[in-house]
């Protein structure tokens, strides 16, 4: 989930915005209200919208069908980097993404463009950049559109994230899938949750054990599918993500480039595959929750947790769920919940905490 929430309003007031988003939309005083509104993209300036784009591809973002349409090749092979690393697993009807590139201006030629700032209005996700660069994903029909300048294509980490992977994950998140903030491993079989906040170490911890011998299935966002009554789960393997001060603990990766991401999150991208020696799978059945903890730890320790302590720290993921989704969002949390050992790891030793996990899969305890 973004973590730099603000209000639009003050972008979206902007005149030339406004003309853009109107006809998609609704009129930029009920952005602005301070009521919700429900609302969605009309389905005519959705067509005609999407009647303007001739490249078009299919990929399946953690397993699920999301067709993008552009005027550019480039987003598309943006995209591609993105997701072309994924199959797919289950049969929905496609989501839909459309990205409009316009032409540069003199006031847009900025690259890459602004860090967006976004707002859930009703079903509604309005995301803006700037009076160029936006997207709006309608959360209840799954269909999204943005638009984008050639300055954002120029810089394609900047698009995937802000953008390409920003329409298509809300839409996920709010239709198909409850996405939560945790990295997943699966160790001897057994698929284990590692849970935390931002900086709490899931990455870390996911990367070296997983370089140990654990299987790894995703850094920090993984996706429970809503409509299964199983514990399966789905990752991204394919890359990894880590803050700049990961150096310290592994020096072969000091130097390397950071990727754009929210404000004050930094972070270096690097493609699992680079390790050899670390197995992956895009799914795991989990047995087990494990919520990080290295602040003020006197005494290494894996503590049992009551289900019941842990349940509002997942509430903070039902945020894009619409009103329909609600409910299955929340009987997919409880599944886990209810169905899995859950526990505090309480540590300040990386390698005492993977063996400490990897007895808890040999032992349950």
């Amino acid at each position: 989930m973004r973590s730099d929430h603000g209000g639009v309003s003050a972008q979206i007031e902007d005149r030339r915005t406004s003309r853009l988003i109107d006809p998609l939309l609704f009129s930029a005083g009920s952005v602005a209200s301070a009521h919700p509104v429900h609302a969605e993209l009309p389905l005519k300036h959705y067509l005609e919208a999407r009647g303007k784009l001739s490249c078009e591809a299919m990929y399946f973002p953690v397993g699920y069908p999301v067709r993008v349409l552009s005027n550019s090749p480039a987003v598309l092979a943006a995209a591609a980097q993105s997701w072309d690393s994924f199959r797919p697993l289950f049969h929905r009807e496609p989501l839909e993404v459309l990205i409009e590139v316009t032409p540069d201006t003199v006031r847009s030629h900025s690259s890459p463009p602004p860090a967006p700032v976004h707002e859930v209005k009703g079903t509604l996700l309005v995301e803006v950049a700037d009076t160029f660069n936006f997207f709006i994903s309608d959360l209840k029909k799954g269909r999204a559109f943005a638009r984008v300048t050639e300055a954002a294509v120029r810089s394609p980490e900047y698009l995937r994230y802000f953008f390409i992977e920003a329409a298509a994950l809300s839409m996920i998140t709010a239709l198909r899938a409850a996405g939560i903030h945790a990295a997943c491993v699966s160790v001897g079989g057994k698929g284990i949750l590692l849970c935390g906040d931002s900086g709490d170490g899931k990455s870390t911890l996911a990367f070296a054990g997983s370089r140990q011998g654990w299987t790894y299935v995703s850094d920090d966002s993984t996706y429970i599918p809503l409509d299964r009554e199983d514990r399966l789960v789905v990752g991204n393997c394919g890359k990894v993500r880590f803050r700049p001060s990961v150096a310290e603990l592994f020096p072969e990766l000091a130097g390397r480039p950071l990727t754009p991401r929210a404000a004050g999150k930094p972070s270096i991208e690097i493609p699992v595959s680079e390790w050899r020696e670390i197995s992956t799978s895009g799914t795991a059945s989990v047995h087990h929750l494990v919520f990080l903890n290295r602040k003020n730890v006197d005494n290494q320790e894996l503590v049992p947790l009551r289900p019941s302590t842990v349940w509002p720290w997942f509430r903070q993921y039902f945020l894009l769920s619409t009103l329909e989704s609600r409910i299955p969002h929340e009987a997919a949390i409880s599944r886990l919940l209810l169905g899995c050992g859950v526990y505090e790891l309480r540590y300040n030793d990386l390698g005492w905490a993977i063996d400490r996990i990897n007895q808890l899969a040999m032992k349950g305890n």
